[in-house]
């Protein structure tokens, strides 16, 4: 059967089962607009307000769902705007596929109206990239970057799809996806390490974003409890053991807690999995877990040993060789125990703070919720305090750290999971940079609720300055510009403003239940800081706890 080149991508699409797109139309990719127009396929279309904002909902949708999210968007300046979206989701290994349109072939090359050679902008950026050249080509291209983008350590894949190509017809073959399976682990590696877990007296395990990726979470948690093992978590791996049992330790690292880092630095063995040690998990790398054997579990071979010494790497799927150690080590030190009652801290009174909040508003929605950030204070407090027992709870970027990530992937997770509430918690310097998608969400009544952390002041930065810079506040104080509020009015949508949380806990009751998009603009000082946290260059133990005298001294 005879199809275009723009139908048979739609086919391909319906074949691997995507039921919604995000992006945005424009010259290069009107065939594939024209055919979803009258196609058939049950596959929903969300017009973003800009192409970042597609390709961060996208990413909000894979990481909530665990299947890829697909991006579609035009050439030139709609591909270029998605190279951030695309290094978020690279450097945190999210599987995208997103699909540019391209200036027709006979055009290439001439600087022609919106051409850009946009496979070569994000070779570094992607798992794969390709332009198709030829129309018989599209289905297997298609269906491939569908296969690289999930197989392995998951990732971003870009297909650059020419104008002309989408016109022509071709013979639909209805070709299947094929993905191959998990690379099988040498159990040889897995044996070396053994000798060492069954003497380890202090054993820690660190749990990465790839407990996530493997769909792990399960065989972690049931290992840990088994044998008694104390569990810390990276940024990315949090919620992939349960924040509310007596085993977890909570974030490690430069906004780590206490507890972990410490843990961490007097552990005599260390199983890392899926995690990769970046720099803001180590500190100073001469001086982490210098008494500790560290067994590295990665299903990406150049990981293991890339950023810290390794004394047992081990390629595999995580599930598997936690199934294996289970199996070798036999009967567990404890029997299993079921995670206790969430602690919380007793509510906040007068001005907003940190913890409180985020416990009033985790009290309000409940364990269910997704959570999705933007990056700085708020992103940190969040990880730290919200308190997230389960994976795919917690969407954060933490590789590239993208301001303006937040709203994005919060659209994303909801429209991916229509049965669960999605919250929104940002800071007003991050919210301000992509806060024109709430377009989005009052177009398709996204039922998401935003509470912009809002201290007038890029409070990240802000914080470092106090502490590293003799408080020279440069650029980052007095930035009250905005009424979120009234902006959020703007859009049709509810908006409302506390400062203290009597007025919180009333907004909260009234919102609660509602199944319409919230705006909460969240009053609070900026010079309240994250802590612990680590200065730059310092062991993790070296940590600033905010009770010191003076100007940052180390506790």
């Amino acid at each position: 059967m005879k199809r275009s080149g723009a139908q048979i991508v739609l086919d391909c699409l319906n074949k691997v089962g995507v039921d919604s797109i995000f992006g945005f139309p424009g010259g290069a990719v009107i065939p594939l607009y024209d055919a979803l127009y009258d196609t058939g396929h049950p596959i929903r279309h969300y017009r973003t307000c800009h192409e970042q904002g597609a390709v961060h909902a996208a990413d909000g949708y894979a990481r909530t769902t665990g299947k890829p999210g697909v991006c579609l968007v035009t050439s030139g300046p709609g591909a270029t705007n998605t190279i951030t979206g695309i290094a978020t989701a690279f450097l945190d290994s999210v599987p995208l596929v997103v699909i540019t349109g391209q200036v027709g072939r006979p055009l290439i090359g001439r600087d022609s109206f919106q051409e850009v050679d946009i496979t070569a902008m994000t070779l570094t950026i992607t798992k794969h990239c390709e332009m198709i050249r030829r129309v018989e080509d599209i289905e297997k291209t298609i269906l491939r970057a569908f296969a690289i983008a999930s197989s392995g350590r998951p990732g971003p894949v870009l297909v650059d799809l020419p104008k002309d190509l989408m016109l022509q017809e071709t013979e639909y073959l209805g070709l299947d996806l094929t993905v191959p399976e998990a690379p099988v682990f040498d159990r040889s590696q897995l044996e070396q390490a053994l000798p060492a877990l069954r003497e380890a007296q202090r054993p820690v395990i660190l749990a990465g974003g790839g407990v996530v990726l493997a769909n792990a979470s399960e065989e972690l948690t049931e290992f840990a409890m088994a044998y008694g093992i104390p569990v810390a978590n990276t940024l990315m791996g949090t919620g992939t053991f349960p924040q509310s049992h007596p085993l977890a330790l909570g974030l490690v690292g430069m906004h780590g807690s206490q507890e972990a880092n410490r843990a961490l630095s007097e552990a005599d063995l260390v199983l890392a999995l899926g995690a990769r040690f970046s720099d803001r998990v180590i500190g100073a790398p001469d001086q982490f877990c210098r008494q500790a054997r560290i067994i590295q579990v990665d299903i990406d071979v150049n990981e293991l040993g890339k950023n810290t010494d390794t004394h047992f790497p081990v390629q595999g799927d995580l599930k598997a060789v936690l199934q294996v150690l289970r199996e070798e080590l036999g009967n567990g030190r404890q029997p299993m125990a079921e995670p206790a009652p969430r602690p919380m801290s007793a509510s906040g009174e007068g001005e907003l703070t940190a913890q409180p909040l985020l416990e009033a508003i985790h009290r309000a929605f409940g364990d269910e919720t997704i959570v999705a950030t933007e990056v700085g204070q708020h992103q940190m407090w969040t990880a730290q305090h919200f308190g997230f027992d389960r994976p795919r709870r917690f969407i954060t970027s933490g590789g590239l750290g993208t301001m303006g990530f937040g709203l994005g992937a919060a659209i994303g997770a909801q429209i991916g999971n229509p049965d669960r509430q999605v919250l929104h918690i940002a800071g007003d310097g991050s919210f301000k940079m992509n806060c024109n998608e709430l377009g989005t969400v009052s177009k398709y009544r996204v039922p998401l609720k935003t509470f912009v952390f809002n201290n007038q002041a890029l409070g990240m930065v802000r914080q470092w300055q106090r502490l590293f810079c003799d408080g020279r506040f440069s650029e980052t104080d007095g930035d009250d510009s905005v009424d979120f509020v009234k902006l959020a009015q703007a859009y049709g949508i509810r908006g409302y403003r506390v400062a203290t949380f009597a007025e919180l806990e009333a907004v909260l009751n009234e919102i609660r239940a509602l199944e319409e998009p919230v705006v909460v603009d969240c009053l609070m000082s900026r010079d309240e800081n994250v802590y612990p946290i680590v200065p730059p260059g310092k062991a993790i133990t070296d940590m600033i706890t905010g009770q010191e005298t003076g100007k940052g001294e180390l506790a």
